[in-house]
């Protein structure tokens, strides 16, 4: 138990490197430099990240087990499946991302409109960051984290939420430590006018997360949600845009109250298209052939849907079996298939050992999938097994791919035959 331990709060440290996460890090990173100086409110707002952090985790992992004991084979990320999650994600990325830009403030009564050093959150704000970084952490899976997690999955109640926690404080560290420690604060730089131009610059990641979470949502329920995103995008950007102007008149000393009416209006009237986005893509042509198309590119022209059938049929009849557990939301499958299952090697070595290589698609719920998943022992995605040509036992690749772990496990299941 303590060896999981350590492995999930290593994990979780090593997630805050990972790229889902870094347009919410940055944002608490840059929270930390405006205060460096204020040791009292980095301690504060440092503990306060921490408590949002470790709140939702453990709500995360809670919802997890519930919806496993009550039959659900989901795993780490099983969130990102629900359509609606996404698009509200979307949203709230592209409502940070225009607030960086400086479209509307937070807590401008208390502060000069564009000062440098921006907006006072408050530890609400840093609790409130510190929940948003782990809801968007769910779309990658770190070196150590997936046994952790499917450990978590099989243990006690008990033993499973301390490992969520063990989780949550790894990830946690280091904004725990910058903001406890003086001589780790001493490493960040000094707050300065350069902060100004750098609040502006994180806005753009947070626009890349929001247009990558609607291309996820256009994977998984078609044209017809994407439209309806993209409506509420705009809807959202002029509320905040009202926002603002009502912001500047008040400081101005004019009248705002029309302006902040109309904008609190709008933002109520996007949970109304939110609440009837469709959630499939039936009889969307273009999200059919979106849905028939594999999560990554593929080493070959036609890869093998996924089925458990499939797998019986196919194994022990001479050649290796290759399994792609991935999603579109998960983005460490998508650097796995850049990296290595998309490279000239890997497609060769299939070639040559005849490999059949499959892809098992669980971007949206999928029960086999997920069940699957579990009994390889893992809690996420994403999962490469190699079957090999005798029929043997399958193989676990790591998590984090490269062309000569590909080639070489391909290589040996090939041999078993021979």
């Amino acid at each position: 138990m303590l060896t999981i331990l350590a492995a999930a709060f290593l994990g979780g440290l090593i997630l805050n490197f990972m790229p889902c996460v870094f347009p919410v890090i940055s944002l608490k990173a840059f929270g930390l430099i405006r205060h460096v100086h204020d040791r009292r409110t980095v301690r504060i707002e440092g503990l306060a990240f921490m408590t949002g952090v470790v709140v939702t985790m453990l709500l995360l992992g809670a919802a997890l087990l519930t919806a496993r004991a009550g039959g659900s084979a989901v795993g780490w990320g099983f969130q990102l499946q629900s359509p609606v999650l996404i698009a509200a994600l979307s949203l709230i990325m592209l409502g940070s991302a225009l607030n960086l830009m400086g479209v509307f403030e937070f807590g401008l009564a208390a502060q000069r409109i564009g000062g440098v050093a921006g907006p006072k959150s408050g530890p609400l704000g840093a609790a409130l960051t510190g929940a948003l970084a782990i809801v968007v952490a769910t779309p990658c899976t770190a070196p150590f984290m997936a046994g952790a997690i499917g450990a978590a999955l099989v243990r006690p109640p008990l033993e499973a939420m301390s490992i969520f926690l063990a989780l949550a404080l790894g990830f946690a560290a280091p904004f725990t430590a910058v903001s406890l420690v003086p001589a780790c604060a001493r490493l960040l730089p000094k707050p300065g006018a350069w902060m100004a131009t750098l609040k502006q610059v994180l806005a753009f990641p947070m626009l890349a997360a929001a247009a990558w979470l609607a291309w996820v949502l256009a994977q998984q329920a078609g044209s017809a949600a994407l439209g309806v995103l993209l409506a509420s995008s705009v809807v959202l950007g002029f509320a905040a845009w009202l926002y603002g102007v009502a912001q500047r008149r008040q400081f101005s000393g004019l009248r705002h109250r029309p302006q902040l009416f109309v904008s609190i209006v709008l933002l109520i009237g996007l949970a109304l298209p939110l609440a009837g986005l469709p959630t499939t893509s039936d009889g969307d042509s273009t999200a059919t052939t979106v849905a028939a198309a594999p999560a990554t590119s593929a080493p070959q022209d036609k890869p093998a849907k996924w089925t458990p059938q499939e797998i019986i049929a196919q194994r022990g009849h001479g050649k290796p079996i290759f399994v792609n557990f991935t999603a579109s939301w998960c983005i460490t499958c998508q650097v796995n298939d850049k990296a290595a299952l998309s490279t000239k090697a890997v497609k060769d070595a299939m070639m040559q050992t005849g490999t059949v290589y499959m892809i098992a698609d669980s971007t949206k719920y999928n029960a086999d999938i997920d069940q699957a998943i579990s009994q390889f022992g893992r809690g996420g995605l994403p999962v490469y097994v190699v079957y090999p040509a005798d029929g043997g036992e399958p193989v676990l690749l790591p998590q984090l791919l490269s062309p000569d772990i590909v080639t070489s496990a391909l290589e040996k299941a090939a041999k078993s035959h021979s």
